[in-house]
């Protein structure tokens, strides 16, 4: 049995994780507020961009958080391939879920089930990400922390869909936003946690790229994106300062 150590570089990956789990709640929620003070194809692109938002932020905590993943006996390489389709599905089903929220005209049922598309999104994400890791030796699950840690992802997705539709406020949805990104690192340990491995050593080298050679890159690419839709947003006039401006020039006197 390999000992594990999801924390290889000390405080430093957990912390970053959890930045960034926030930022993609934050970006997500103000999106989702946008979206639904909008209508038409400005609706569509708001919830487009909360769905990128939440779901790079997801994958980003997610690897982020693996950068420390390390096993005794083993190196670790990802698949690549399986690695990009755990982000796609991520945005797949976060997408999913917040076009339930927006276009939704029962309130209750459109939360419970995005929440529920969203949530099983996050999950699929993580294990899919984890089915990425090539190692020398087996990688086994405890079926009870995996349930729980589906149950949290689900809990988590509709207790932030459900800030969207509720929270309007900067400083409140920032603080949803915490509770959130909690939630979201907290499904990960909870899923790592119920892993263990049985290492088999071997001189053979493992296929796939190293989390510095693939990881790296693409979570600095991803974060990027998330602090380049940050300042969009910031700087997008919201609806309500949109009908003042107009109403403002309707008002103004002409020469």
């Amino acid at each position: 049995m390999g000992h594990l150590d999801h924390a290889a570089f000390g405080w430093l990956t957990p912390v970053l994780s959890y930045v960034m789990a926030c930022i993609g709640a934050a970006l997500g929620l103000r999106c989702t507020v946008r979206a639904l003070g909008a209508s038409g194809r400005s609706r569509r692109n708001w919830l487009i961009t909360a769905a990128s938002a939440i779901g790079t932020g997801i994958w980003t905590m997610h690897f982020v958080a693996m950068l420390g993943f390390a096993v005794t006996g083993t190196d670790i390489r990802y698949n690549v391939l399986l690695t990009i389709l755990s982000l796609l599905v991520a945005m797949a089903f976060v997408g999913a879920g917040v076009f339930a929220v927006g276009y939704g005209k029962d309130r209750t049922r459109s939360l419970l089930l995005g929440g529920l598309a969203t949530g099983l999104g996050v999950a699929g994400m993580h294990y899919l990400g984890m089915a990425a890791l090539r190692l020398h030796g087996q990688v086994h699950y405890d079926p009870v922390l995996v349930a729980l840690s589906v149950v949290i992802a689900v809990v988590a997705a509709t207790a932030a869909l459900w800030a969207g539709l509720n929270i309007k406020s900067p400083i409140a949805v920032a603080v949803a936003s915490l509770v959130m990104g909690a939630a979201v690192s907290s499904m990960h340990y909870t899923g790592m946690i119920s892993v263990s491995v049985d290492v088999a050593p071997s001189g053979s080298e493992l296929p796939g790229a190293t989390a510095m050679q693939f990881i790296f890159p693409l979570a600095v690419g991803l974060g990027s994106y998330l602090f380049i839709t940050a300042a969009f947003v910031a700087l997008s006039p919201t609806a309500r300062e949109r009908a003042e401006y107009a109403s403002a020039e309707q008002l103004a006197p002409t020469s």
